[in-house]
């Protein structure tokens, strides 16, 4: 059968790209064969476009790359058997057209788009740094545009972080005694080894390292991570490993120039094996965050916070969700929804799809999900919350893939099953009811489905094959023929987001202020149209408890909104280095959450007092000017937030880049230091040996 890739090109542009690669694993050779095939009706209809890339073969896991920019820019990656080499392949016509170009390398992983400018691609490949042009190909050294990237050379064994703001044709050490770093929002983290070299600690950079401080957080040694879960421009939510192999850790929330951090949750799951965590943003609803904890009984439970990390509890049990009481009475934690996200698929349980929100389709999260004894875990069952998590509700037994789409306004589902299928199931009401549609007579074993990105699509596309194994089939079902009605005013309710005492006068007030949403009635059976918008007002609040996290060297005890001193920090004075100089800090425990918008209330006392005496991070580094050297570098999305790729395994891949806005580039490298795997970009490359080299091209898409 081979494989099937698709990929939307533009925003409402109706086309759809469909790869299938039959793919024959011959010893050090390429070869297979692959069919393009291209929609401008949502999927309706397609016509094969193979002649357009010469029926040349493209590898799988370089696929169909996309720009991000929505202006039709299509890049393929083929594999040229007579010459023994690759050509790029690339459309700027929505796939329309290809114009064709032999490349002077052999590229490692997909062609990537710098998302500041698309016109801008990256790829990797063996031996020394070059960038280039797709026709002329250039040195290093050759003319372009200013802009700033910042490069992690390996020099003689030390890692030093360099910046250069003239494509490398010089370079600037900022840092020094690096073993990894990663971008979080505005901020630039690095690990520092210390002097002994034997623990390492967290700098941190507001100024893309310019100025470094050390953040108030545990050292680590080697066997010991530290890992960002998620980043904006106000605080970092941060992983740091315990010590030993227990698979979990604590998260650390920062202020908002993140130098002092405060705990937030221990005992949170984070595992060594596959460096999988199930913490999950809901973008659904602002404030909200869900994860695991491993309990002290060894048992797995789904937390969530609805201000940022301020405070963690469990799920509530989904009402029409079977439990058995008898088994609970004397646990009711047996009776808590558990959520399943990355750790169950690790483990190879039955979870097709990870947790699924989106900004657009206010409050509505769609997961798999378990209650009451272990044995429920092994078929989980599909739970949707309509109010940002607050709420469940047991919306279809067993696991299913699932969809948002029409901004909230329609839900459907397959049944995840071995058996064929031509049931399609689909709910207009947020989860509430669910109904379905036969969409072929003639079942099909279905392998996915995909909608326009967004979630505002009314068409989704199946594909699967059918007994004889001949060949792929794609079904697209245009939900438009049923909610043939616009939405109008009367279709609409305000909601008050985080809404859980109606009687109370701060009801709904989260990071300071209260937000209304104009929705959609769960009774109207209507179309949002496509450029539907969110409606919200905001209103501030009084500041209560909720609107701080614990201060440095406080923390929240469970089920307690007030701080309290750690009992480690007793007597001790609460200092901290920030800008070269040692500050004191003089509080009472509380920190207002960074980005709170609450007003009077409460106001605890809390003081920074600059002790006039100097102090020097490690990372400090005398500012020069060096010339180049090898590089070795592999790309990881800017959203991929891992500080550190390895976490415990002694054979650590350490190269990355990274792209920041404004055509930033932020890379690490250094020598592959076994014969390991390297993953990049989501696609496993291959095993390099001790001492291998990596190229690094970037060439404007012109």
């Amino acid at each position: 059968m081979g494989s099937l890739s698709s990929a939307w090109v533009g925003d409402g542009t109706g086309v759809l790209l469909v790869l299938t690669t039959f793919h024959l694993p011959l010893f050090m050779m390429h070869f297979g064969q692959s069919n393009l095939y291209r929609s401008g009706d949502y999927g309706k209809t397609f016509k094969d476009v193979t002649p357009l890339i010469n029926h040349t073969f493209i590898q799988t896991e370089f696929g169909i790359a996309v720009s991000p920019d929505h202006t039709g820019k299509v890049i393929l990656t083929g594999v040229v058997s007579d010459i023994g080499g690759f050509r790029l392949f690339r459309s700027q016509d929505f796939g329309l057209n290809f114009a064709s170009t032999d490349l002077p390398f052999e590229p490692l992983i997909q062609m990537l788009y710098n998302p500041a400018d698309c016109n801008t691609l990256l790829t990797l490949s063996i031996s020394v740094l070059f960038f280039g042009f797709p026709i002329q190909w250039l040195h290093l050294y050759g003319y372009f545009s200013n802009s700033n990237y910042f490069f992690l050379p390996d020099d003689k064994g030390m890692l030093e972080l360099r910046k250069t703001a003239d494509y490398g044709r010089s370079f600037q050490t900022i840092a020094t005694k690096i073993f990894s770093f990663v971008l979080g929002g505005r901020f630039v983290f690095a690990s520092i080894m210390t002097g002994t070299e034997t623990e390492r600690r967290i700098h941190v950079s507001v100024d893309g390292g310019e100025h470094w401080n050390m953040a108030q957080l545990p050292s680590v040694n080697h066997e010991q991570f530290y890992s960002i879960l998620a980043a904006n421009e106000d605080m970092i939510f941060m992983h740091v490993d315990d010590p030993g192999d227990s698979g979990v850790g604590t998260i650390y929330v920062s202020d908002d120039r993140g130098t002092v951090f405060s705990k937030s949750l221990e005992r949170h799951l984070y595992t060594t094996t596959g460096s999988d965590t199930d913490f999950t943003v809901i973008t659904s609803l602002r404030g909200v965050y869900m994860t695991s904890v491993l309990t002290e009984d060894g048992a797995l439970e789904t937390v969530i916070t609805y201000n940022q990390g301020g405070k963690w509890q469990t799920l509530r049990h989904p009402q029409n969700s079977h439990c058995s009481t008898d088994s609970s009475t004397n646990r009711p934690n047996r009776c808590r929804l558990h959520i399943h996200a990355s750790y169950s698929t690790t483990m190879r349980m039955n979870v097709p799809m990870l947790p699924l929100c989106q900004p657009n389709a206010v409050g509505v999260i769609l997961a798999h999900g378990s209650t009451g004894d272990a044995e429920s875990a092994l078929s989980p069952d599909v739970y949707v919350s309509d109010d940002g998590g607050y709420t469940w509700l047991l919306a279809l037994r067993g696991p299913h893939h699932y969809a948002i789409m029409d901004s909230g306004g329609l839900l459907v589902a397959v049944e995840h099953t071995n058996s064929p299928v031509n049931q399609i199931k689909f709910s207009t009401d947020e989860g509430q009811c669910w109904n379905t549609y036969n969409f072929t007579n003639d079942p099909l074993h279905f392998s996915g489905m995909d909608s326009e990105p967004g979630s505002r699509s009314m068409n989704v596309s199946l594909w699967g094959y059918r007994n004889d194994f001949r060949k792929w089939v794609v079904i697209t079902i245009d939900f438009r023929k049923l909610l043939t009605r616009d939405c109008d005013e009367g279709d609409y309710v305000q909601w008050l987001a985080h809404s859980a005492d109606p009687s109370g006068p701060t009801d709904g007030c989260v990071l300071g202020y209260q937000e209304t949403f104009l929705r959609l009635r769960k009774d109207s059976v209507c179309w949002h149209e496509r450029d539907f918008s969110v409606s919200k007002t905001a209103s501030p609040c009084p500041c209560t408890l909720d609107d701080y996290h614990c201060d440095f060297g406080y923390y929240r005890p469970e089920n307690s909104s007030e701080c309290v001193e750690q009992e480690e920090m007793k007597g001790h004075p609460l200092e901290f280095c920030l800008n070269g100089t040692t500050e004191q800090l003089q509080t009472s425990g509380y920190r207002k959450i960074p980005g709170d918008r609450c007003e009077g209330g409460f106001q605890p006392e809390r003081k920074e007092t600059d002790l006039m005496r100097m102090c020097i991070s490690n990372a400090l580094h005398t500012n020069s000017l060096v010339s180049i050297g090898s590089f070795g570098v592999m790309f990881r999305k800017a959203h991929y937030l891992d500080i550190e790729s390895a976490s415990k395994s002694s054979a650590r891949v350490s190269v990355s880049f990274f792209f920041l806005p404004g055509l930033e580039l932020f890379t690490m490298s250094d020598t592959c230091s076994f014969s390991i795997p390297l993953h990049c970009a989501n696609n496993t490359l291959k095993n390099f040996s001790k001492e291998t080299k990596f190229e690094f091209f970037i060439f404007l898409a012109s």
